[in-house]
């Protein structure tokens, strides 16, 4: 994994140090900086340009949305990778849409912050598998819209995504059955 300078968000304190903790054992990244509302979130990513924002939506003061809007003027090259509770695919949407790097349940944070992280510094956009198989169908039906350019694209796109999240091949057996039903 590459080496990054990572700025934590997180209003809920003992997440924010399970993450703090986690990624410190990782040689390379570096913490930087923690924030426990979208406001301090804004000022820190301006002040520190952290290569790495790993926040959460449901922030105090200021959406981790609308924190991201403002970071993506002030910190154009700090990735945002987002941490959240929220699994409604509105959500997770608008949350890519925006531009974030990923987006990690906090459920699934144990088993795949590494692999996010690791996937986002490598300049690729990772989604939590509990979130990602309505995602990608969603976007796969963009397909007629122009939004990929093919069906056989966005799979590509999902293998490599559990591939990178070093899951096991009958769980991205039943990520695909399951991608095919949403």
């Amino acid at each position: 994994m590459r080496s990054a300078r990572v700025l934590v968000v997180d209003d809920y304190e003992p997440f924010r140090q399970f993450v703090c903790s986690t990624l410190g054992k990782v040689p390379g990244l570096r913490i930087v900086g923690h924030a426990s509302d979208g406001l301090e979130a804004v000022r820190k990513a301006e002040e520190l340009q952290p290569e790495l924002i790993l926040m959460d939506i449901g922030l105090p003061s200021l959406s981790g949305i609308e924190a991201a809007r403002r970071i993506r003027q002030l910190a154009p090259m700090s990735k945002v990778l987002f941490l959240s509770q929220e699994t409604s695919r509105d959500v997770v949407e608008e949350a890519l849409r925006l531009g974030a790097s990923g987006y990690v349940v906090k459920t699934r944070a144990g088993s795949e912050l590494l692999a996010a992280v690791e996937v986002v510094l490598g300049d690729e956009q990772f989604v939590s598998s509990g979130v990602a198989n309505c995602v990608v169908a969603e976007f796969t039906g963009a397909q007629a819209r122009g939004g990929l350019r093919s069906r056989k694209h966005s799979r590509r796109l999902h293998h490599r995504s559990h591939r990178r999240a070093g899951l096991s091949p009958a769980m991205k057996c039943n990520s695909i059955l399951t991608m095919r039903r949403c």
